[in-house]
């Protein structure tokens, strides 16, 4: 949801009546946009983690996320606006953080192969089934 969006005023002509800051809340969490203009530009340094419930929404949001963007490594995409997303299943941390230091190298041998992730793929390789 759009909660307020500010323009930018006649300070400086190049960018009067530009978007300034939108502040906006997704899934329940505030959030502040602030456009930089021509001076600053998105980079990977930072990201926004999205904890997903099962591969149904990875799947989802992955899609939607990356229509005009670009997919990434690892559970990673940036979106068309340059900004950088972590699109993760719940099950992740969970597997990755496992007290078994076996399974939990598996797991992440399989993310590390992986563009968008796969539930069912990391799953099995905690489990040490062959064929992820």
């Amino acid at each position: 949801k759009i909660n307020e969006i500010s323009y930018r005023d006649e300070t400086e002509p190049e960018l009067a009546g530009k978007v300034m800051i939108v502040s906006f809340t997704l899934d329940g969490q505030d959030f502040l946009a602030l456009n930089g203009g021509p001076y600053f530009k998105f980079s990977e340094a930072i990201s926004l983690f999205v904890d997903c419930e099962d591969q149904q929404e990875v799947d989802r949001l992955w899609e939607a996320l990356l229509d005009g963007g670009e997919a990434l490594q690892c559970g990673w995409l940036k979106d068309k606006y340059g900004l950088t997303w972590q699109i993760i299943p719940s099950i992740l941390i969970k597997l990755i953080n496992d007290p078994d230091p076996v399974k939990a190298a598996r797991v992440r041998s399989a993310m590390l192969k992986m563009i968008k992730l796969d539930v069912e793929t990391l799953v099995k390789a905690y489990e040490g089934i062959e064929g992820e």
